[in-house]
């Protein structure tokens, strides 16, 4: 009995995690010129709440925007204005985060589309005395997960471990009553989450 409620959890893990990003999976993104200057971007099947960022070569942010309603994102950004060089727009999504190359050079912006990269985050869930960390892995990415448990106010590692070689990452762990930091680590990205069990 105790194998088919685990085996249930997980299927509906899976199935809910699957479905988040089946849901995701019609989005478009379209880059036009308007005029000489203008670049006019085009962000289907957003959310409120979800971010969009320029950043440079090095990951410094060098704008950034919540988006404000659910839908059609459309903006124009003057993108000559930036010096030469490498960029990115990033669309920080619920469970993932689409990046979009550009470069600049001689007030030319040229986009790479063959190099725009999905990545999935992890997602974590708590139920009772349980949480389930899940995460998408295509490219068999590695996850590092690290639960802190809160001792008089400081956090002490209890438990580490290190997922690899897996496209679909579903992880359960049982935690005794207490506050909990759980940090895990992804595509060279860093997550936070916070439990109070």
């Amino acid at each position: 009995m105790r194998n088919i409620l685990k085996y249930a959890k997980k299927t509906l893990l899976t199935v809910t995690m699957l479905t988040a990003l089946i849901s995701n999976a019609n989005e478009k993104i379209a880059i036009e010129k308007k005029g000489l200057v203008k670049t006019a971007l085009t962000i289907n099947n957003v959310k409120e709440g979800n971010l969009l960022s320029i950043k440079d070569v090095h990951g410094i942010t060098l704008y950034k925007e919540l988006i404000s309603k659910s839908g059609t994102y459309r903006k124009g950004f003057d993108l000559t204005a930036l010096p030469d060089g490498e960029y990115v727009f990033e669309v920080d999504k619920d469970l993932q985060i689409k990046t979009i190359p550009f470069t600049v050079s001689n007030n030319n912006v040229v986009f790479n589309k063959t190099k725009e990269v999905t990545e999935f985050k992890p997602f974590v869930k708590k139920q009772n005395n349980l949480v389930y960390i899940t995460q998408l892995a295509p490219n068999y990415e590695t996850l590092d997960i690290s639960i802190y448990a809160n001792y008089d106010g400081e956090f002490q590692l209890i438990h580490s471990d290190k997922v690899e070689n897996t496209q679909a990452i579903e992880k359960a762990y049982q935690l005794e009553k207490g506050s909990y930091k759980i940090v895990l680590h992804s595509n060279n990205k860093e997550y936070t989450k916070f439990i109070n069990n």
